[in-house]
């Protein structure tokens, strides 16, 4: 499902755009360009707060391992419950390779 309201042509260039960077350096060449330092801490942080929504941790322990405030938990958590589903969408990649890679560790 997308949100009529951003849905344009100048997003989906940029959808485009970030689909089409290689790697986490090119990223951070990107994003530090488009955005603030602030910004991008931002994103960033709210993607931590969803890891860790995801995985049960409490409020409490969220707030002081991220700094985020309980507003920006709740918003997150609400975006878990009933956004578009975006965060799982990456989430689950990401744990995935969490495990890969503790596995691969394991092995050594």
């Amino acid at each position: 499902m997308t949100d009529s309201k951003l849905k344009n042509k100048q997003t989906d260039e940029l959808f485009e755009a970030i689909l089409m960077l290689k790697d986490v350096e090119e990223c951070y060449k990107f994003f530090t360009d488009i955005c603030t330092a602030r910004e991008i801490q931002s994103i960033a942080q709210r993607l931590h707060v969803a890891r860790l929504l995801k995985i049960r941790k409490t409020y409490n322990v969220i707030e002081e391992e991220t700094g985020a405030s309980t507003a920006t938990i709740s918003r997150v958590n609400r975006s878990l419950n009933y956004g578009s589903n975006g965060y799982d969408l990456v989430l689950d990649k990401l744990i995935e390779k969490d495990l890969k890679k503790q596995r691969e560790e394991d092995n050594n």
